[in-house]
């Protein structure tokens, strides 16, 4: 199982809707995340700089930012565009982080 994180960027004041809107995910997306191998999925909040921190473990190669091809992202991200910063595709601005310390 491989670990992956990254951070993304949230739009002032607009925490609660994003939690509103992770707390009520579609079902659909939700499966579609798990058939794609992924667990364990948590994204914190730095409320001073609204940078948002995601991991997630993955039984295949690619995480959750790899799915974009699939119709319920795109949609998701259309969804969500308005309270974060995104790419022209509605894809969220996201940055890989390296993993520099582990302990089990």
């Amino acid at each position: 199982m491989k670990r992956l994180a990254f951070k993304m960027q949230l739009n002032e004041g607009q925490k609660d809707e994003y939690k509103k809107r992770h707390d009520e995910i579609w079902p659909e997306l939700h499966q579609l995340l798990k058939d794609s191998g992924v667990s364990e999925y948590s994204i914190f909040l730095d409320e001073e700089t609204n940078t948002l921190f995601a991991f997630q473990k993955v039984i295949s190669e690619g995480g959750s930012q790899d799915l974009g091809q699939t119709e319920i992202v795109q949609k998701w991200w259309a969804f969500m565009a308005d309270i974060m910063k995104t790419n022209p595709d509605h894809s969220p601005v996201s940055n890989a982080l390296e993993e520099v310390f582990y302990m089990e």
